[in-house]
């Protein structure tokens, strides 16, 4: 498992911001957010995530509208 960046603290803080921009609240929807800060941090490709943050093709779907972030 990767590390993680976000605290129980950061995380209570973050959802109700994300909540609000129409962000579905979806099961994984922290490790979502994890995965993007992990890619930010580390640089790599989606497709190189690590399998804990899911398969990298649940983060865009060719012809979905883009969602709002």
């Amino acid at each position: 498992m990767p590390r993680l960046m976000l605290t129980d603290e950061h995380w209570s803080k973050l959802k109700p911001i994300l909540l609000q921009q129409r962000i579905y609240d979806k099961a994984d929807l922290r490790m979502t957010v994890e995965g993007i800060l992990y890619r930010i941090r580390t640089g790599c490709q989606w497709r190189d995530l690590p399998d804990a943050f899911g398969h990298w093709n649940t983060v865009y779907t060719p012809g979905r509208p883009r969602t709002s972030w």
